[in-house]
């Protein structure tokens, strides 16, 4: 009895000392859901709206009005007794809490979505346990790539008794978290809100963390879910191709221990958009006599301490290094095709004080609802302003009234981080509307550009030579380290595992001329069985996470796949008039989106100019697509046809 009184006052003590840290508008949901006291959804208590990234944790409320929300949650929350009032929000219920949490109307559609995503409601594939149909399959679903999608997916299929393994390249789960390892690699969205809905919370050091901790967390989430003991390690796939006779996937793998095939029911591609570099054909390159890498191929201890460093390219990667590096090197020479719009992130590098850490483990519901308060901020909100107004007088600049407001935020932000350096400001300051291209974070990125031994080259690079890069300008630039900040072979995907579907199709030749499609993202025609996670037209351009999106993806894979085991089907292939008629609406939706803004190339657009990488729908929206596959948009294949 002793014992459980020291452990209760201990609790109390901790609970009061945390809530001070407590973002109170995440705070008073817990209140309201555990007490079910409406008074918490009333004033004076409601939170201030505040559209920052990472929001004011007083919410706008006076001190007494603070001190009285932290005091009647350590009430309520120390009592031993305590139970919670509303266990399951009802969708009103749910958009009012939304709401005003928030400040702001959340529309109704989004009440199921969240209650799933908080842990209020299970997955969609929780209640499905393939037991009927699991002595039938007699061959595995194969998932290449143990990164997020595949550990995504690997989970479901577990849960529901479908017999999988997951080949891996690599020595370790992680996919691009693994293979990036260059100074600076971090994630450009909330890991609270890019981590899985399922498994326990991770205590993340900060609200956007370094690459280290996200490659922790997967390789937590890995022996927490036991999804190890699946996956083959250091093994490829080489090829695929479909067996008619047979009604099944013929898949080759290289190992350590030479080649092997195998028999797979379904082959799901889990390798995503961001795994094959892309190195730029530059003249004379073969000539330099330094050392040159690709970001995604950083050479364990390197070290650019008093070298001469060029790196080219002004993207994602180059943006998180240059901060890391630019005080070490002698020198260094930034490469910049194009400029970007950068957002500035004020606290992006703050650490997450020592009580909120608690609050997130300790406390019931309030991990749940920090969750939602960065999947709302980092998710739809943005959309709307990215697209076209046909009226909007000022097209070249911008797209929209809101846009433009954006165009000038950032301006401002340029302007005012390069004060006193006209000369940067004209090469930092980009032409095309804002988002139009991936928008990028400010990491102190402009701060490192002022430092004296960095220099931003805006001409271009006419060849190489064995000391250095010569430019356009007939400007010679000394070299020691060359690091190529140049992106990923975005179009290839899937196409990349030499897939061969009906009658010999191969995928490379299905989406050829860099026009990968595919139905929802996901299947493809004359490819049965055959399932991409993170395919075409399924990128965020507009904000969310790529851990949700697997997530939506890994349950329609999973439900697909129950079909064929339960229904002891030969196979599932995608009608070809589902995939165009998919297609006409995606392109539909990017005419009227800033990323189909004439005159700006853009990774997410191939040759011809088509948008193919990135969605143009909500989160909400595409969430809804993947709940429950539409099978008449499917060829379904019994085995005694197929066997006929």
């Amino acid at each position: 009895m002793t014992n459980m009184l020291d452990q209760k006052v201990r609790y109390t003590a901790a609970l009061a000392t945390a809530v001070q840290s407590a973002d109170l508008r995440v705070l008073l949901m817990v209140l309201f859901q555990i007490s079910g006291d409406r008074r918490w959804l009333s004033e004076p208590f409601r939170p201030a709206r505040d559209v920052s990234l990472i929001a004011d944790e007083a919410a706008g409320f006076p001190e007494h009005i603070q001190s009285e929300i932290r005091a009647a949650a350590v009430e309520l929350l120390s009592r031993a007794d305590q139970a919670t009032a509303i266990e399951v929000p009802g969708d009103d219920l749910m958009v009012e809490m939304m709401s005003t949490c928030l400040s702001e109307a959340v529309p109704p559609e989004y009440a199921p979505m969240m209650r799933e995503q908080m842990g209020f409601t299970p997955e969609a594939t929780d209640s499905v346990e393939v037991t009927s149909g699991h002595e039938k399959q007699t061959r595995p679903v194969v998932i290449v790539g143990a990164g997020a999608s595949g550990l995504a997916l690997g989970y479901r299929l577990q849960k529901m008794g479908i017999n999988y393994i997951t080949v891996e390249r690599n020595t370790e789960v992680g996919g691009t978290w693994f293979e990036n390892t260059y100074p600076g690699c971090a994630v450009d969205t909330p890991n609270h809100a890019y981590s899985y809905s399922f498994g326990n919370r991770y205590s993340w050091s900060r609200n956007f963390s370094p690459r280290s901790e996200i490659q922790d967390y997967l390789e937590c989430i890995s022996e927490e879910l036991d999804l190890r003991q699946a996956i083959r390690f250091e093994t490829r796939v080489t090829a695929a191709f479909w067996d008619q006779e047979k009604s099944c996937w013929q898949v080759t793998l290289s190992t350590n221990d030479g080649e092997e095939r195998l028999e797979a029911m379904a082959v799901v591609s889990a390798i995503g958009q961001l795994s094959q570099v892309s190195m730029p054909s530059l003249k004379g390159a073969d000539d330099f006599q330094g050392t040159s890498f690709h970001t995604a191929r950083w050479p364990s201890g390197t070290d650019l301490k008093g070298k001469h460093v060029a790196i080219i390219g002004t993207g994602a990667s180059a943006m998180q290094i240059v901060p890391e590096i630019a005080n070490d090197v002698a020198s260094l020479a930034v490469y910049q095709r194009s400029a970007q719009w950068v957002r500035p992130i004020p606290r992006y590098q703050d650490a997450l004080p020592e009580g909120a850490q608690w609050l997130l483990k300790n406390v019931p519901l309030y991990a749940a609802w920090y969750r939602f308060t960065m999947l709302w901020r980092y998710g739809d909100g943005l959309l709307p302003s990215l697209r076209i107004d046909p009226t909007w007088p000022h097209p070249a600049r911008s797209l929209n009234r809101a846009n433009d407001r954006h165009r000038q935020e950032m301006t401002r932000h340029i302007e005012q981080e390069l004060e006193g350096r006209p000369d940067l400001i004209g090469k930092c300051t980009p032409t095309y509307p804002p988002y139009g291209k991936r928008i990028l974070l400010d990491n102190s990125w402009y701060k490192s550009l002022r430092k004296d031994n960095v220099e931003l080259v805006t001409e271009g690079i006419e060849h190489f030579d064995q000391t250095g890069i010569k430019t356009c300008d007939d400007q010679h630039h000394p070299a020691d380290v060359v690091i190529y900040s140049t992106g990923f072979k975005i179009t290839e995907m899937a196409s990349r595992l030499n897939i061969a579907g009906l009658g010999g199709r191969r995928l490379e030749d299905a989406w050829a001329d860099e026009n990968p499609t595919a139905y929802i993202g996901i299947t493809v025609p004359d490819f049965p069985n055959l399932f991409c996670m993170q395919g075409p037209n399924t990128g965020l351009g507009h904000g969310g996470s790529a851990i949700f999106t697997a997530e939506c993806q890994a349950n329609y894979i999973a439900v697909c796949l129950e079909k064929i085991v339960t229904e002891d089907l030969a196979s599932i292939d995608v009608k070809p008039e589902a995939l165009d008629d998919y297609v006409r609406k995606v392109d539909a939706e990017h005419e009227q989106m800033v990323w189909s803004h004439p005159g700006m190339s853009t990774y997410y657009r191939n040759k011809a100019g088509r948008v193919f990488s990135v969605m143009p729908w909500r989160l909400v929206d595409y969430w809804s697509m993947t709940r429950s596959p539409k099978f008449e948009n499917y060829q379904l294949n019994r085995k005694k046809a197929a066997q006929s």
